[in-house]
């Protein structure tokens, strides 16, 4: 575990999957669909509970220009600054699971925001970074 700091809010427009974990794969696809692959965007995968404590999962892409979200008439969500608790997961494609336990170790560290969400910052085709934002 380490601590990584995002030094600005990044601005994301998002897929929400039908259902979690099975519909994260199709949702990622579907966000693709409306943009496809670029090395120029970040990607993330976000996902948190609901008022009802249903894990709600989005896919989602940084904004290349301001108000390009609203052109393609999708959901924004805002990633704050700041610091966060995260694993560095290097090669997540030989088991999908490593992204699962990396939050189970990472939930456990003290002092994680309880407004959170688990978010999903992957690096390249393999590399994927879990985070959960700290308090202080």
């Amino acid at each position: 575990m380490e601590i990584f700091t995002l030094d600005n809010d990044v601005k994301v427009f998002c897929e929400t999957a039908k259902s979690f974990p099975d519909g994260i794969l199709k949702a990622h696809e579907e966000l693709r669909a409306i943009v496809p692959f670029s090395a120029e965007r970040r990607y993330f995968g976000i996902s948190g509970p609901n008022e009802k404590g249903v894990i709600i999962y989005n896919a989602a892409t940084e904004e290349i220009y301001q108000g390009e979200a609203e052109e393609l008439g999708c959901e924004t969500f805002i990633i704050e600054s700041g610091r966060y608790i995260s694993m560095l997961i290097p090669d997540y494609t030989n088991d999908v699971q490593t992204i699962r336990n990396a939050f189970q170790k990472l939930f456990a560290y003290p002092d994680i925001d309880p407004e959170g969400y688990s978010i999903e910052f992957y690096l390249n085709e393999k590399e994927v970074r879990c985070m959960i934002r700290l308090i202080r």
